[in-house]
């Protein structure tokens, strides 16, 4: 029987719909043999893959602070600290975790900001890859590791389908996460930023959306800032249903 190899996107607080995905895959028994993720799904790739069920990611992701994840910097690096993000994750990942203690493999995609390529990582420590593929540019600062300046995997490559292609026996699953929405509104800077860096990021994806045997774009995901993890519940139920309708298409992609 096939398996499933999902390539989960960035997004910021919309990449919580990939644990409602994750949750209906496990809710239909589907079988994950392999995920790539960056930024976001990166996140969510990576817990999921060291044991988290989705339900429980979601609850220690409302029980975290996000205040402290966006607290103002202000320094040449970057306009928000990146500690507290570092922190949370070593808490509950451990900081010594390599990618091949993890349940399935996982590949992470990061961008080499001086080369200006994408990175991928699959073996060895597994915090740094991780950071750096989260470490959204201005946003944050990079995150040095192997020589190199790394910042959002997404920059370059919203989709990482590249790691899951050509495997026999896995069929190729995109959970897309961005959908542009022309009727949004942008009255301040902040929400200015938002919306480049999302045009920009966005723009990578449609060679990639092309390659995957089925793509999963939740359209309500639009009315949704990349900021508003408030909002994680509904998010994460906006993936899960989307899923389950997808039931039918999913399974037919294993036969």
């Amino acid at each position: 029987m096939a398996q499933l190899g999902l390539a989960l996107s960035g997004g910021g607080a919309r990449g919580i719909a990939h644990l409602g995905v994750l949750a209906a895959l496990d809710e239909l028994q589907l079988p994950v043999a392999e995920l790539a993720g960056v930024s976001s799904g990166a996140i969510a790739s990576v817990f999921y893959a060291a044991g988290f069920a989705p339900r429980e990611i979601l609850r220690l992701l409302m029980s975290t602070n996000v205040f402290r994840l966006t607290r103002p910097a202000f320094s040449r690096f970057g306009l928000l600290h990146f500690d507290a993000v570092e922190q949370l994750l070593a808490r509950h990942l451990g900081s010594t975790l390599n990618f091949e203690d993890l349940d399935r493999p996982v590949t992470l995609v990061a961008t080499d900001l001086m080369v200006g390529e994408s990175v991928y990582f699959n073996t060895g420590p597994l915090l740094p890859p991780l950071l750096a593929s989260s470490a959204v540019p201005i946003i944050y600062r990079p995150v040095e590791y192997q020589g190199r300046q790394l910042v959002d995997g997404g920059l370059l490559n919203n989709l990482p389908v590249e790691p899951l292609l050509g495997r026999a026996g896995l069929r190729v699953v995109g959970v897309h996460c961005n959908p542009i929405n022309p009727e949004a509104r942008i009255p301040t800077f902040r929400r200015l930023i938002e919306r480049t860096l999302h045009l920009a990021i966005n723009a990578n994806t449609p060679a990639r959306k092309v390659k995957c045997d089925l793509l999963l774009e939740p359209p309500e995901l639009r009315h949704y800032r990349p900021l508003g993890y408030k909002r994680g519940p509904e998010l994460f139920d906006i993936g899960y249903r989307y899923a389950m309708n997808q039931a039918t298409e999913l399974r037919t992609l294993l036969q």
